[in-house]
């Protein structure tokens, strides 16, 4: 029996980010015999890769503070570790005894936040994100969803700054002509997702369809449990936000509405992404540090959104 072989992994805090780099975690855990991998996470992102094949230990730093790190080095310093994949570019994986030792990489002009990750590890292919469901996170997801016929259609209709965020109305307009009679998804169910901070928006996108055929997964299961509920429905539409990438890493065929963020480093890999009228030049002429409360996306028509849906059902998984 081949000896384990310790990784040790410290994944970014922002989990939107923790999910663009999952691709080369899972990558690891497929490819490495015997890895036994200690992932080092944010509260956020932590959570997410708790159904990674071959973890050993999840640790969460709950706050970046020194006696935070003081805790953590407690807690890895004493073992030589086969990999050290440092996703934060801390100076704590600089000191750790390691064989080898991977630092994120600044990104190069034009490239991908998926790009840069698999570049950190000098991978000759570039994994797709992906984070891996356990039986009881799928249990929780599919329990929610409930039995049922037909296509599921997943909207999320939120981001975590209104610059980003389409109208919720619009999204509602595309989600009915894809689910009414004679549509794309004709006899399919709407499945609703985002959190608190979206929950305008969660309300304008019921009345996209009936309650007997809607799926709210507001507040109701954890981000984890969330992508697993994502990776029922057959096709996702949302903004720039972590739903969205989660809706990729659970392979979910997806439809993502960029305006004032740059598509080209975070945009859903191998997705379709719908861009307004304007570059983000245009966009920072109006907004120049990009975080006041406009609503950038308005000239975005619905129209455009139905037919890039409709391409990506075409498509398939």
């Amino acid at each position: 029996m081949q000896d384990a072989f310790p990784i040790l992994y410290v994944a970014e805090a922002d989990p939107t980010l923790a999910v663009l780099s999952s691709g080369v975690l899972f990558h690891l855990a497929q490819a490495v015999p015997n890895a036994r991998i200690t992932v080092v996470g944010s509260p956020a992102s932590a959570p997410l890769f708790a159904d990674l094949p071959g973890l050993e230990r999840l640790l969460v730093l709950e706050r970046e503070r020194r006696l935070e790190w003081l805790r953590l080095w407690a807690q890895v310093r004493d073992r030589r570790w086969g990999l050290v994949v440092d996703m934060r570019g801390t100076t704590l994986s600089a000191r750790l005894k390691r064989r080898r030792r991977a630092v994120r990489l600044a990104p190069e002009p034009g490239e991908h936040a998926v790009q840069t990750a698999a570049r950190t590890l000098q991978l000759d292919e570039t994994p797709r994100p992906r984070l891996a469901f356990g039986p009881e996170t799928l249990a929780a997801a599919d329990a929610l969803i409930g039995p049922g016929e037909g296509p599921i259609l997943a909207v999320a209709p939120g981001a975590e700054w209104i610059g980003k965020v389409w109208p919720a109305e619009r999204f509602a307009k595309v989600a009915s002509r894809l689910l009414e009679p004679g549509g794309p998804m004709d006899g399919g169910r709407l499945m609703i997702v985002g959190d608190d901070v979206d929950r305008d928006g969660l309300q304008a996108v019921r009345m996209a369809s009936t309650a007997r055929r809607t799926i709210a997964v507001l507040d109701r299961l954890t981000p984890l449990q969330t992508a697993a509920a994502l990776s029922r429905a057959d096709l996702y539409l949302g903004n720039d936000s972590l739903w969205t990438q989660l809706a990729v890493a659970a392979a979910t065929p997806t439809v993502a509405l960029f305006g004032p963020s740059d598509d080209t480093a975070r945009g859903p890999w191998g997705e379709v992404t719908v861009r307004g009228p304007r570059t983000i030049e245009e966009y920072r002429a109006i907004d120049p540090r990009l975080d006041q409360a406009i609503q950038h996306l308005m000239d975005l028509p619905a129209d455009r959104v139905f037919k890039s849906a409709v391409k990506r059902l075409e498509r398939g998984r």
